[in-house]
């Protein structure tokens, strides 16, 4: 049971919780101690209130999970986790990460509130209304980076990172609804209802828009946010965001992948060098330049 309670919380997709650490990074206080505790402590945190959404998420969505062909296998619908069990320990989660979480900073605490109502909310009724569902999605990644920015000093950090972060977060969110979508073919909607809100060449032109934005706004950040080198350097930095949308895109498109954005991350290997390529740059210019 415990097993299938820990696959349950889904720890593949606590990746996404990393965008906690931008603050960390971009105010260049990686290598202050207290500061960097202080973030892996809310990280920590941040995958306990995640994990505890997808727990309260799989119990609403059972009965559908039992016809998806991937889903299916999910603990709780392939009957590995009891409904009280999961019930249970979804609560005890929620109550020890709200508890942790004043004791941290307060301000965080509201923020991991938020992102926890705003989750629920989205599994009751947000995630049937085509467009609000993936705005809600970019919700949840700007507040993940703005629970960063509650924990440490904040100096000299770009509300550009926001913007970045809430039109990539809208590049992966409609970028995961065309993969499944793909998967399903024509019974869609049947698995889910807000599927009956899109088509897939209304999802290529919002993937079109958000992908080319995205590019944009994050060549903008690199010259134009107000701790970023004076040389320019950090400019340098974008054919690797390029590479790894365009890599995304081929992915999707070509492959049929994207459906589970975390596990491109953690097995394509040109979209994994791309990325550590990007972060060495940006490291060595941010704090070696």
């Amino acid at each position: 049971m415990l097993t299938a309670l820990f696959k349950t919380m889904r720890p593949r997709q606590w990746t996404k919780n990393v965008f906690i650490f931008a603050a960390l990074v971009f105010d260049k206080q990686l290598f202050n101690l207290d500061s960097f505790l202080r973030t892996l402590a809310g990280f920590v945190l941040f995958c306990l209130i995640s994990s505890s959404v997808y727990i309260f998420n799989d119990l609403a969505d059972v009965e559908a999970d039992r016809q998806h062909p991937d889903k299916k296998n999910r603990p709780i619908a392939a009957g590995k986790l009891p409904v009280g069990a999961a019930w249970t320990a979804g609560i005890i989660i929620v109550l020890i990460t709200f508890a942790l979480a004043w004791l941290l900073a307060p301000g965080f605490e509201y923020v991991v509130v938020c992102y926890f109502l705003l989750n629920m909310a989205y599994t009751k009724w947000l995630k049937h209304i085509a467009i609000l569902d993936v705005l809600i999605i970019a919700a949840g990644f700007v507040l993940r980076v703005h629970a960063g920015v509650t924990l440490i000093a904040v100096e000299r950090f770009s509300p550009w990172l926001y913007v970045v972060m809430t039109l990539l977060s809208l590049f992966l969110g409609f970028g995961k609804r065309r993969a499944e979508m793909a998967l399903l073919a024509h019974g869609a909607g049947s698995h889910r209802k807000v599927f009956d809100g899109y088509t897939l060449p209304l999802l290529d032109q919002y993937i079109m828009i958000v992908s080319g934005t995205t590019i944009v706004a994050y060549s903008l950040y690199t010259f134009n946010a107000p701790n970023v080198p004076d040389n320019h350097s950090m400019m340098l930095t974008i054919p690797f965001v390029v590479y790894a949308i365009f890599r995304y895109l081929y992915l999707i498109e070509v492959k049929h992948a994207g459906g589970t954005p975390e596990e491109i991350l953690l097995s394509d290997r040109p979209f994994q060098i791309s990325m550590f390529l990007w972060a060495f740059a940006v490291l060595a210019i941010f704090y070696f330049s």
